[in-house]
């Protein structure tokens, strides 16, 4: 019993992680992409799509290592009793690794697709992430929350509309 509670908590906690990547991946992904009108960022996104499948992989290592040291700032600042500036460290943190992560992958993504277990692992993690979300978006708690936000956009509706807005 206390295993299968174990599971359960594990699973929603991944599961919260994976929707939370899910609802940045693309609109941080699109802010970045953005930033490719300047022309240093354009040339460097080019080069970074033309690198080789295993230099596609090693880019990945460039936003985890920049972010490293401000994550252990965020954990110093904590352990200081700065709590709230610590998360809000760990916070921007995850914004901009995700937003980093996305675009990265957005534009190096035809050459891991090259690399055969590259492409295998990607399949299976698909398949697995896509599972997880359809159990938790079947979940009463998840019904609840867009319910309860489907009320909340139909009044943000009427009082717009109440106000002339």
């Amino acid at each position: 019993m206390i295993r299968r509670a174990m599971k359960v908590v594990f699973y929603w906690f991944v599961a919260l992680v994976i929707l939370f990547e899910e609802w940045g991946w693309e609109p941080l992904g699109r802010l970045i992409a953005k930033l490719a009108r300047l022309p240093f960022i354009g040339a460097l996104e080019r080069r970074i799509a033309a690198l080789p499948p295993y230099g596609a992989l090693a880019a990945y290592a460039v936003p985890f290592l920049a972010l490293l040291p401000v994550k252990l700032f965020a954990l110093w600042l904590i352990a200081q009793g700065h709590a709230v500036y610590g998360v809000a460290f760990i916070v921007a943190a995850k914004l901009a690794g995700t937003a980093a992560m996305a675009r990265l992958f957005a534009l190096t993504h035809p050459a891991l697709m090259r690399l055969e277990w590259f492409a295998r692992l990607y399949n299976r993690w698909t398949m697995w992430k896509e599972a997880l979300l359809a159990q938790v978006r079947a979940s009463a708690a998840w019904r609840t929350i867009g319910a309860a936000k489907a009320a909340a956009r139909a009044l943000a509706a009427r009082i717009k509309s109440n106000f002339g807005l």
